[in-house]
């Protein structure tokens, strides 16, 4: 079966992201994370860019916020391949690691750890203690409290409640572990096996979705926009139509009847 999918069912505001260009020839959206590495390098020129504002250090192969600030131009930090756009608020404690393109107007929380090869439009939140690597989160996009987001892209205007999660990894038997080894993160799709080529993935968020706190989603989660998913459910891997809501079955869930 094709396995072909239309990008504007999950992000109609595409058009207004500054990096919308690392989807194109993107029939999949997972197939756009393993672009996202190359696509933070071209942005930085060979030379300069090694000024940092007061508050702001590098830390090893990171930067590292000493003092609350908010950048009034932009941090374009060649030696780790790191932007960060104006107007940007930056809390103490937070820890920034390359490569990195975040963009303007955005919050930068106490505590929050970017582990690189991360994508963000501007007005967006990374939040206090959240974790945050190889994903896309695009504009006016909120993670402000407890969350992890690992290998994913998430559309404008998603919003993730305190404590969310996004698991990126399957459940290992102890001899792949042992190995070092990490089996292919599948899920179903109209009954048949949908094979992402990943060993990590996490969810495809669209744009405008609400996840609740406490809230988990399995790998492969892939969510069209409008999705509401309710406090404290667990999301099982899989395919949710545009403005699905997501409840317990405790609670009668109604897939796509929001």
């Amino acid at each position: 079966m094709s396995t072909d999918f239309n990008l504007r069912d999950f992000f109609p505001g595409l058009g207004g992201f500054a990096h919308k260009g690392i989807f194109d020839g993107i029939s999949r959206p997972w197939d756009v994370l393993p672009k996202i590495h190359d696509h933070i390098l071209a942005h930085f020129p060979a030379t300069g860019g090694a000024t940092l504002p007061a508050g702001v250090e590098r830390n090893g192969d990171a930067l590292f916020c000493t003092g609350e600030t908010t950048l009034k131009q932009d941090i374009d930090y060649r030696p780790l391949h790191i932007f960060i756009g104006a107007g940007t608020k930056i809390e103490p404690a937070a820890y920034i690691k390359g490569p990195a393109l975040i963009g303007r107007k955005c919050e930068i929380r106490q505590g929050a750890f970017l582990r690189g090869d991360l994508i963000a439009g501007d007005h967006c939140t990374l939040g206090h203690t959240t974790e945050i690597k190889n994903s896309i989160l695009m504009n006016h996009t909120e993670a402000g409290h407890f969350n992890y987001i690992g290998d994913s892209v998430l559309g404008s205007y998603v919003n993730l409640g305190a404590g969310t999660k996004i698991a990126n990894l399957k459940f290992r038997l102890p001899e792949a572990k042992m190995a070092v080894s990490f089996p292919e993160i599948t899920f179903v799709l109209n009954g048949e096996t949908v094979r992402t080529g990943m060993a990590k993935f996490g969810a495809i968020i669209g744009d405008h979705c609400e996840l609740g706190c406490n809230s988990v989603t399995s790998p492969a989660a892939l969510l069209e926009e409008q999705c509401w998913v309710y406090p404290n459910t667990t999301l099982p891997s899989g395919y949710y139509p545009k403005k699905s809501f997501i409840r317990p079955k405790s609670l009668k869930p109604e897939i796509g009847k929001r």
